[in-house]
């Protein structure tokens, strides 16, 4: 059995989280690749609304496994408070929540370095969480990490020596660390917690259950057009957000990909800096936020918001291979006379269409209008009761991006998601 991949194709936010969730029930097991607590997934049912940071979004429904993977970066301490609030809900998870061995701990001084060096960037910041992701991810590649199955030997020992390191260099910048034994004091405890959990060789025990022939579900966090490698570097995150971040933060071969479900917004959004060719700023962006209380769900944060990017869009799925697209928040647009969509970039007065090296500087997006539908959809429960200006505006979609739309959101709660054959 393949392993299907649900990842985002913008700059995250998409609506990943509620998908998952739906999807879950056609799923023994669910599994996050890559990202660490910076990523929120918001999950709405039976009246309630929770935010996941590191727990798979397949934890509330059935039976199911859900797997923390080596590509992830875990932060003990706040790991203890995301499962203690869904504890607190009724939600008990030692039984279904497996930790690879594999993943890398988020330290104390991560997060210290993480604030050191976004402030030596001074006007050049990324617009980092803040949460110690970059320098965990930056101490992985350069092999001085520490991981979840060191918890198992000699972990007092390694712990002591890659603080000693980060605290030398924080001196060299001359960063205030004092705060340090408060940060730590909390973490430890997110350490006894996390110990209360199962850590397994993940690779192991996906590739035996594909070969047994469970269905599983890779789950990505952020989305595409923030990966290391692709993304509108260097305003990206620490990790490959992309389908192949799915083979390396799981031990997945490529051959054992199924399908790719692709998650976009039926507009755009980005968190923090970084280039947005199709930002608005003016009354229709700030519309766009306030319909679809573009806030971040970790970090409270407003989004960034503009009309949706295609040129962006073709880029994503050509690299994720995407076989089905899933457009979320479709009803944001509901009250809007005119819907805007970027088909093309000018770049020194001329067209182009591939998504360019250099998207800070001299772009200016060309637009397809289409009549609005004028309509509230939150209600509908079937394709059939959609108004034909949205009909017409996924044929649209579909016709330019080339992958069949087979999942439309139209609202945040799991019942509002019409599935089209």
């Amino acid at each position: 059995m393949k392993v299907d991949v649900l990842l985002g194709l913008q700059w995250g936010d998409e609506g990943k989280g509620k998908i998952v969730d739906v999807l879950t029930p056609e799923y023994e097991i669910v599994a996050r690749f890559q990202g660490g607590p910076n990523a929120g997934h918001t999950l709405e049912f039976d009246g309630q609304k929770y935010v996941l940071r590191s727990v798979p979004s397949g934890i509330f429904q059935g039976n199911n496994k859900n797997i923390i993977g080596n590509g992830v970066v875990l932060d003990p301490a706040l790991f203890k408070a995301e499962i203690e609030a869904l504890e607190k809900t009724g939600h008990d998870l030692k039984k279904r929540l497996l930790i690879s061995k594999k993943a890398h701990l988020i330290l104390p001084t991560h997060c210290l370095l993480d604030a050191c060096y976004e402030s030596a960037k001074g006007n050049s910041k990324i617009g980092t969480t803040g949460k110690g992701i970059g320098p965990t991810y930056t101490d992985k590649v350069s092999r001085n990490g520490l991981r979840v199955g060191d918890i198992l030997h000699n972990f007092d020992e390694k712990y002591e020596a890659i603080k000693s390191r980060h605290l030398q260099i924080l001196t060299q910048y001359r960063f205030d660390a004092s705060s340090l034994p408060s940060i730590e004091k909390k973490w430890f405890e997110g350490l006894a917690k996390l110990k209360e959990f199962e850590f397994v060789d993940s690779e192991h025990y996906i590739n035996k259950a594909s070969r047994e022939g469970k269905k599983i579900l890779a789950e990505g966090a952020q989305g595409t057009m923030l990966d290391i490698d692709f993304g509108s570097y260097p305003y990206v995150t620490s990790s490959n957000t992309i389908a192949a971040g799915a083979c390396t933060g799981l031990g997945v071969p490529p051959s054992g990909i199924g399908e790719v479900y692709g998650i976009f917004k039926a507009y755009c959004t980005r968190v923090g800096s970084g280039p947005f060719p199709t930002e608005l700023h003016d009354e229709t962006g700030d519309l766009l936020r306030d319909n679809g209380h573009e806030y971040g769900s970790v970090t409270g944060r407003p989004r960034r918001c503009g009309w949706i990017d295609l040129v962006a869009l073709r880029y994503a799925i050509m690299l994720d291979g995407v076989t089905q697209l899933i457009m979320m928040k479709s009803d944001v647009l509901d009250t809007f006379e005119t819907i805007k969509a970027c088909v093309a970039y000018e770049i020194d007065g001329k067209q182009v269409t591939d998504f360019p090296f250099d998207v800070e500087n001299g772009i200016k997006p060309i637009y397809k209008e289409m009549k609005g539908w004028q309509t509230d959809m939150t209600k509908m429960t079937s394709e059939e009761q959609f108004p034909e200006a949205f009909r017409a505006y996924i044929s649209f979609l579909e016709k330019e991006l080339g992958v069949h739309i087979s999942i439309i959101s139209l609202g945040p709660d799991r019942e509002q998601t019409i599935f089209r054959k």
